[in-house]
């Protein structure tokens, strides 16, 4: 489930689709782009009330804040003050994208076989003579919930810390790794937000499959990936794993690679 601007973001491994985004019918000649008074994240029609509450109820816990939403226009809405719960670094974060020089939309993707719980993809934003660089989220909200793990571990990989890192390679063009036992550039900036709310950090970019044994008659391969937390009174850390079927969830391609996940065998 990284903040910059540039048109193009090599490091993100990503397909290039040319995505005109005011054909999405989520923005007109007047948009809310146009200003930069106005929030630059935005949210497209095709995804559902209940998707919408979902990722503002998980950006919310994340965040500390408690009176996020999207505007009647797709608009993200930031109110309040800074809350004295949270991750700041969330809060710093999903600011930088609302406010930041870059058109974001986050569309719905859910049960594509492409996408993988979160993946970006640049796009292109026009309106008469202003251009800007611009993104497209794709969120399969249904990815999540394939997920398997204690609670503590699947509070640390829901839609909104997903979506924080799509965030996090647009606003901060922090990659991924591609050394297996390291987590990446931009997955070390979300783990400090995780820390900050007390949950377990992700231990490792890539997944491994898994030995779990299912029927044969169903068509599984089951993946896992780790995360630690530090208990402070004992010293030790505990592991925990989230599990999941990569061909439920999706996304896997011909060398075995996701958008944003990646499988070691």
């Amino acid at each position: 489930m990284r903040p910059s601007t540039h048109t193009q973001i090599p490091s993100l491994r990503i397909a290039r689709l040319s995505l005109t985004l005011v054909c999405f019918g989520l923005i007109t000649a007047s948009s809310v782009f146009a200003s930069k008074s106005l929030s630059t994240l935005a949210i497209r029609e095709n995804v559902s009330a209940a998707h919408r509450n979902e990722l503002v109820s998980k950006l919310e816990k994340i965040t500390g804040w408690k009176a996020l939403r999207f505007e009647s226009d797709g608009r993200l809405s930031i109110e309040g003050v800074d809350p004295l719960l949270g991750s700041k670094g969330a809060r710093k974060l999903l600011t930088d994208a609302a406010f930041g020089s870059s058109a974001i939309v986050l569309e719905d993707a859910s049960s594509r076989g492409d996408v993988a719980f979160c993946r970006v993809v640049p796009g292109k934003w026009r309106d008469g003579q202003l251009s800007r660089p611009a993104y497209v989220v794709l969120i399969d909200f249904t990815d999540f919930g394939h997920l398997v793990g204690d609670k503590q571990v699947r509070a640390a990989f829901d839609v909104g810390w997903a979506v924080l890192h799509e965030l996090d390679h647009i606003v901060m063009e922090s990659e991924d790794t591609e050394l297996d036992g390291h987590v990446g550039e931009c997955e070390d900036h979300i783990n400090r937000m995780r820390a900050e709310v007390g949950l377990p950090l992700r231990a490792n970019y890539f997944f491994r499959e898994t030995s779990l044994r299912v029927d044969p008659n169903f068509h599984t391969r089951f993946v896992r990936l780790p995360f630690e937390q530090r208990d402070a009174s004992s010293a030790r850390t505990k592991r925990y794993w989230l599990t999941w079927d990569s061909n439920a969830v999706g996304g896997l391609i011909a060398n075995s690679q996701t958008a944003s996940l990646r499988t070691i065998r």
